[in-house]
């Protein structure tokens, strides 16, 4: 049965977010049980046998294959003479290590440090704001409230916009927003990184254009945690931005991307893998980003329900999760807040004596 492809949506730029037509019948997803590998005793090297307890060998000092773990080695020499005996099995292991790690689901957006619900996805573009004078990571309904208590106290305009966090004036100017961002790039913080980055990526904030050094900003961003970095590293490989285009490297950081939470990155690898013709691969990733929130991901899964490559199971289980996510994140304040973003003519409902004229 045909399935159908399914354009992206617009907060994913790179890719489209359906998998191509077949006629294949479904097959069970891999497991690691499928491909799982004998280990060989660890307690000996796997090419000599030292190392094994039994006299004066007992002290050997045996080091792992760094790859697969499997097997271990009293030396580098012994290493390379049994390469060619264990090149197809280490192989073989690091596969099954690495989609383990992939398709593990990964862990729950954070929560806002004010309200400690989950943060909304960034992947909905709704609902969460960077703090350049803290470095922290705010729900918009946080943020509303305390603007809305601001206005209605009858606080001056001028000063209206204290960080509902650090409780600091907001920045007012793109001079003393990039100060702040600085002194949070010297302590390490990844958001302050990735957002340093974008402006070299856009030419903002007074800086020429210079993609190349906002690809090494992301690389840092992400080394230090932060998946939206690896997913826009991601996005350059794909278009070359500031690097040659690389379609090995492109998926190297989506993965990464998807691994740390990123619907975004997780989403283009499933229709990656979709193009290919793995479709079980597809599915699987689809599968993980709607359980973590993802609406479009959760329309591919129930294409690939309708078209029998996905299970009844696995589709309400894909379901629960989904809406799970989406009350989890939701909140009087923070629906309030997406009307008042909308219009922001409300606020002088607020308080009217602020803004009469």
């Amino acid at each position: 049965v045909k399935h159908h492809r399914r354009n992206a949506t617009a907060n994913r730029p790179s890719v489209d977010c359906g998998v191509k037509d077949t006629n294949a019948k479904p097959k069970p997803f891999a497991t690691s049980a499928m491909l799982s590998i004998p280990d060989a005793p660890s307690d000996i090297c796997a090419n000599c046998g030292k190392g094994n307890g039994k006299g004066e060998e007992e002290n050997v000092n045996l080091k792992a294959c760094t790859a697969c773990k499997m097997v271990k080695y009293c030396n580098r020499d012994c290493q390379i003479a049994h390469r060619p005996q264990h090149k197809k099995a280490c192989k073989k292991r690091v596969t099954e290590l690495h989609d383990e790690a992939l398709f593990r689901q990964p862990p729950q957006n954070e929560d806002c440090p004010i309200c400690y619900l989950p943060l909304p996805l960034v992947a909905n573009n709704i609902g969460v704001s960077f703090k350049t004078c803290c470095g922290k990571r705010l729900c918009n309904g946080c943020i509303h409230a305390q603007l809305k208590e601001e206005i209605r106290s009858g606080k001056e305009i001028e000063k209206v916009g204290v960080c509902a966090f650090c409780r600091k004036v907001d920045a007012k100017t793109d001079e003393e927003r990039l100060k702040q961002i600085n002194v949070l790039v010297e302590k390490g913080n990844a958001d302050a990184i990735a957002t340093l980055a974008r402006y070299h990526a856009m030419g903002e904030m007074d800086f020429p254009q210079d993609m190349a050094r906002s690809s090494e900003l992301l690389h840092r961003a992400g080394e230090l945690g932060c998946a939206e970095a690896y997913y826009n590293l991601g996005n350059a490989y794909y278009f070359g931005r500031g690097v040659e285009r690389d379609d090995k490297k492109k998926r190297k950081y989506w993965e990464l991307a998807a691994m740390s939470g990123n619907v975004n990155a997780r989403s283009n690898l499933g229709t990656m893998e979709g193009y290919a013709g793995n479709d079980q691969r597809a599915y699987r990733h689809f599968i993980i980003a709607a359980r973590a929130g993802d609406e479009g991901s959760l329309k591919n899964v129930k294409e690939g329900f309708m078209g029998g490559m996905v299970t009844r199971d696995e589709y309400a289980d894909a379901l629960t999760e989904y809406q799970k996510r989406q009350d989890e994140t939701k909140s009087e304040m923070r629906v309030e807040a997406g009307r008042y973003q909308a219009n922001p003519l409300l606020y002088a409902e607020v308080n009217p004596s602020m803004y009469a004229t």
